[in-house]
């Protein structure tokens, strides 16, 4: 009995250390984001090299975490929600890291732009950084405290994330229209703001994946509607 004990203790120590690894990665993954975004906002290239520098911390994040969910599937076989959550945690940290990779992209182009005279104040690019980073961190809660609602809040969310995608598109191509000069500085922007809505796309799609976990229902490309459609009627009284 008290080696089945100890076994318990370390399972939860190993799935506990999974959820805190997620946190942290996602955390990581935020700051990257944030920090990219201000390097295009206020032409900052020094802070853009950090974000660039920081991606190693990502990467080798994916590593651990993959490692520690192969070494529970393959030591614990576990069953049922731990199964679910393990496998999930798998997609979680891909997803992260890719979105950690469009961050660095987006401090790339940072540093294109740091010496170049500003097109326009990017109030929408900056909007669309903030409100991507809070999709990335409550996909992340929702899945770690299983909340259905803050699943389905991400994924309407993610609405926003398109519509400020459209109307930094449509005012890139009238400046690049109007002005010549303007079109390597917009195709630029219009870049960035393409990645950030990459960015919303994979916070949507963890958000959906938490949504299936928890339900057994897959709710891709039904909005909400079709979302709400998937609830059981009550039952007679």
């Amino acid at each position: 009995m008290m080696a089945k004990s100890h076994t318990d203790r370390s399972y939860e120590s190993q799935l506990k250390a999974l959820r805190e690894g997620l946190l942290l990665t996602a955390g990581r993954v935020e700051q990257m984001i944030s920090d990219a975004v201000r390097g295009v906002v206020e032409r900052d290239a020094q802070l853009a090299r950090l974000v660039i520098d920081r991606d190693a911390q990502i990467n080798r994040a994916e590593i651990e975490i993959d490692d520690l969910c192969l070494q529970i599937l393959a030591r614990r076989q576990p069953m049922a929600s731990d199964l679910r959550f393990i496998t999930l945690s798998l997609k979680m940290v891909t997803d992260l890291e890719r979105i950690g990779d469009l961050a660095v992209n987006i401090a790339e182009r940072a540093i294109d732009l740091a010496d170049e005279p500003p097109l326009t104040a990017l109030e929408d690019i900056s909007l669309m950084g903030e409100k991507v980073r809070l999709l990335v961190r409550q996909a992340v809660d929702a899945f770690v405290e299983g909340d259905v609602e803050q699943a389905e809040a991400v994924v309407d969310g993610d609405d926003d994330i398109d519509s400020l995608y459209i109307q930094v598109f449509r005012d890139m191509l009238r400046r690049m229209t109007a002005d010549p000069d303007a079109i390597e500085r917009g195709i630029h922007l219009q870049s960035i703001a393409k990645w950030l809505e990459r960015m919303g796309d994979h916070a949507e799609n963890l958000a959906e994946q938490v949504i299936f976990m928890i339900k057994g229902k897959d709710v891709r490309h039904l909005g909400r509607r079709g979302r709400a459609a998937l609830v059981p009627p009550q039952s007679a009284t």
